[in-house]
Protein backbone atom coordinates (compact mmCIF):
# COMPACT_ATOMS: atom_id res chain seq x y z
CA UNK A 1 0.00 0.00 0.00
CA UNK A 2 1.43 3.16 -0.93
CA UNK A 3 1.74 5.64 1.93
CA UNK A 4 1.04 8.62 -0.33
CA UNK A 5 -2.34 9.05 -2.32
CA UNK A 6 -1.80 10.83 -6.04
CA UNK A 7 -4.41 14.09 -6.22
CA UNK A 8 -6.39 12.16 -8.37
CA UNK A 9 -6.81 9.61 -6.07
CA UNK A 10 -7.72 11.78 -3.31
CA UNK A 11 -10.12 13.74 -5.57
CA UNK A 12 -11.92 10.78 -6.61
CA UNK A 13 -12.34 9.39 -3.03
CA UNK A 14 -14.07 12.76 -2.04
CA UNK A 15 -16.31 12.64 -5.31
CA UNK A 16 -17.23 9.35 -4.59
CA UNK A 17 -17.74 9.92 -0.91
CA UNK A 18 -20.04 13.21 -1.79
CA UNK A 19 -21.77 11.55 -4.55
CA UNK A 20 -22.72 8.97 -2.25
CA UNK A 21 -24.26 11.26 0.70
CA UNK A 22 -26.24 13.69 -2.34
CA UNK A 23 -27.67 10.54 -3.68
CA UNK A 24 -28.52 8.85 -0.59
CA UNK A 25 -30.38 12.09 0.13
CA UNK A 26 -31.93 12.60 -3.02
CA UNK A 27 -33.10 8.86 -1.99
CA UNK A 28 -35.31 9.97 0.57
CA UNK A 29 -36.47 13.01 -1.00
CA UNK A 30 -37.84 11.10 -4.34
CA UNK A 31 -39.59 8.44 -1.68
CA UNK A 32 -41.07 11.36 0.20
CA UNK A 33 -42.39 13.13 -2.68
CA UNK A 34 -44.21 9.79 -4.34
CA UNK A 35 -44.97 9.41 -7.77
CA UNK A 36 -42.75 9.45 -10.84
CA UNK A 37 -39.94 10.39 -8.26
CA UNK A 38 -40.58 6.83 -6.65
CA UNK A 39 -40.39 4.92 -9.41
CA UNK A 40 -38.91 1.67 -9.18
CA UNK A 41 -36.21 2.38 -12.04
CA UNK A 42 -35.04 5.96 -11.02
CA UNK A 43 -34.86 4.82 -7.22
CA UNK A 44 -33.20 1.76 -8.32
CA UNK A 45 -30.63 3.99 -9.75
CA UNK A 46 -29.61 5.92 -6.96
CA UNK A 47 -29.83 2.75 -4.89
CA UNK A 48 -26.79 1.49 -7.29
CA UNK A 49 -25.06 5.11 -7.35
CA UNK A 50 -25.32 5.14 -3.90
CA UNK A 51 -23.43 1.55 -3.07
CA UNK A 52 -21.37 1.83 -6.00
CA UNK A 53 -18.95 5.30 -4.71
CA UNK A 54 -18.74 4.20 -1.51
CA UNK A 55 -17.41 0.60 -2.74
CA UNK A 56 -15.02 2.91 -5.01
CA UNK A 57 -14.19 4.96 -2.14
CA UNK A 58 -13.66 2.22 0.25
CA UNK A 59 -11.50 0.12 -2.45
CA UNK A 60 -9.33 3.24 -3.06
CA UNK A 61 -8.78 4.15 1.06
CA UNK A 62 -7.74 0.23 1.10
CA UNK A 63 -5.38 0.62 -2.24
CA UNK A 64 -7.31 -2.20 -3.35
CA UNK A 65 -5.48 -3.92 -6.69
CA UNK A 66 -8.83 -3.85 -8.10
CA UNK A 67 -9.87 -0.23 -7.63
CA UNK A 68 -9.62 0.51 -11.57
CA UNK A 69 -12.41 -1.70 -12.30
CA UNK A 70 -14.69 -0.09 -9.13
CA UNK A 71 -13.68 3.52 -10.74
CA UNK A 72 -14.69 2.33 -14.09
CA UNK A 73 -18.04 1.31 -13.20
CA UNK A 74 -18.35 3.86 -11.00
CA UNK A 75 -18.27 6.36 -13.98
CA UNK A 76 -21.01 4.19 -15.72
CA UNK A 77 -23.06 4.09 -13.03
CA UNK A 78 -23.04 7.84 -12.00
CA UNK A 79 -23.21 9.01 -15.87
CA UNK A 80 -26.83 6.65 -15.75
CA UNK A 81 -27.72 7.92 -12.35
CA UNK A 82 -27.04 11.75 -13.62
CA UNK A 83 -29.29 10.88 -16.75
CA UNK A 84 -31.94 9.55 -14.39
CA UNK A 85 -31.88 12.50 -12.10
CA UNK A 86 -31.74 15.57 -15.35
CA UNK A 87 -35.39 13.78 -15.60
CA UNK A 88 -36.68 16.10 -13.06
CA UNK A 89 -35.42 19.42 -15.33
CA UNK A 90 -37.11 21.65 -12.73
CA UNK A 91 -36.05 20.17 -9.32
CA UNK A 92 -33.45 21.37 -7.38
CA UNK A 93 -32.58 18.61 -5.32
CA UNK A 94 -32.61 16.34 -8.76
CA UNK A 95 -30.43 18.84 -10.44
CA UNK A 96 -28.03 18.74 -7.45
CA UNK A 97 -27.51 14.79 -7.64
CA UNK A 98 -27.26 14.62 -11.30
CA UNK A 99 -24.18 17.46 -10.68
CA UNK A 100 -22.56 15.27 -7.91
CA UNK A 101 -22.87 12.70 -10.26
CA UNK A 102 -21.06 13.92 -12.93
CA UNK A 103 -18.50 15.21 -11.19
CA UNK A 104 -18.08 11.88 -9.72
CA UNK A 105 -18.05 10.44 -12.97
CA UNK A 106 -15.33 13.06 -14.10
CA UNK A 107 -13.29 12.21 -11.13
CA UNK A 108 -13.29 8.56 -11.76
CA UNK A 109 -12.29 9.10 -14.98
CA UNK A 110 -9.48 10.74 -14.24
CA UNK A 111 -8.54 8.11 -11.72
CA UNK A 112 -8.67 5.60 -14.68
CA UNK A 113 -6.28 8.63 -16.75
CA UNK A 114 -3.97 8.55 -13.91
CA UNK A 115 -3.38 4.91 -13.39
CA UNK A 116 -3.11 4.02 -16.76
CA UNK A 117 0.28 6.10 -17.13
CA UNK A 118 1.81 3.87 -14.53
Amino acid sequence: MSDVRSAEMERCIEECGSCHDVCLGALAYCLHRGGTYAEAAHVTMLLDCVDMCMTTANFLLRDSIAHRRTCELCAEICGLCAESCAGFADDETMNDCAEACISCAAACRDMLRSTARM
